[in-house]
């Protein structure tokens, strides 16, 4: 009589479940195999790494050099930034005071002219009273020609609107013209562009009174 015979075939449920219980412990032990720890720490090794001990005492002798290094730098820096302000400073006074000395150099030099023309004048000997005249109107160009080309330009107002600002009234005139109207100049006035160097001396007319 045979014996009977004992079926190992296992279920394919069963065996896949094995499979993948093997698979998961065999990679759970890869896992804490491919991991070094730290004896003491109990931490991964690659966390020290990453954070190597530093030394945390300073250099203090060291430091302190390198502080009075830079101290002396910034005062030098500091001491050469003065100097270069004060010699700044020196040279725009002595600029300012040659300017206020100098300023009429140009219109000093425009007058000359007329003086060399009045000394002329005065050492001619036997002059009639023509050539007199004609002298003095060419001094009194020369001389006009000088103002005129440093900006002073007459104001003679005769005839027009009392201005205050550039005029000044000496009296009043009763006339038959509009009032506030300059009647009679008794000196020019001059300006300095546009700014009154002499104000004008002048009549101002008014209406005339009734009886």
């Amino acid at each position: 009589m045979s014996e009977p015979r004992t079926d190992t075939t296992q279920e394919p449920g069963t065996a896949a479940a094995e499979e993948r219980s093997d698979v998961a412990t065999y990679a759970q032990t890869a896992n804490e195999t491919s991991t070094p720890t730290n004896a003491e720490t109990d931490q991964p090794a690659g966390a020290a790494a990453d954070h190597p001990p530093v030394d945390t005492i300073p250099d203090w002798p060291e430091l302190l050099k390198q502080a009075e290094r830079q101290a002396a730098e910034h005062y030098d820096a500091w001491l050469r930034a003065k100097a270069e302000a004060e010699n700044t400073r020196r040279r725009a006074e002595e600029e300012i005071t040659k300017a206020r000395i100098y300023a009429i150099t140009q219109f000093a030099a425009a007058l000359l002219p007329v003086k060399d023309s009045l000394e002329a004048a005065l050492a001619t000997e036997n002059q009639t009273v023509e050539s007199l005249r004609e002298g003095v109107a060419l001094t009194l160009r020369q001389l006009t020609a000088a103002l005129e080309n440093h900006g002073v330009r007459e104001e003679n107002p005769q005839g027009g609107k009392f201005d205050p600002n550039r005029h000044q009234a000496i009296g009043m005139i009763e006339t038959d013209g509009e009032p506030n109207q300059v009647a009679q100049v008794l000196q020019k006035g001059y300006l300095l562009h546009e700014r009154v160097l002499r104000p004008a001396l002048v009549m101002v007319s008014q209406p005339k009174t009734t009886p």
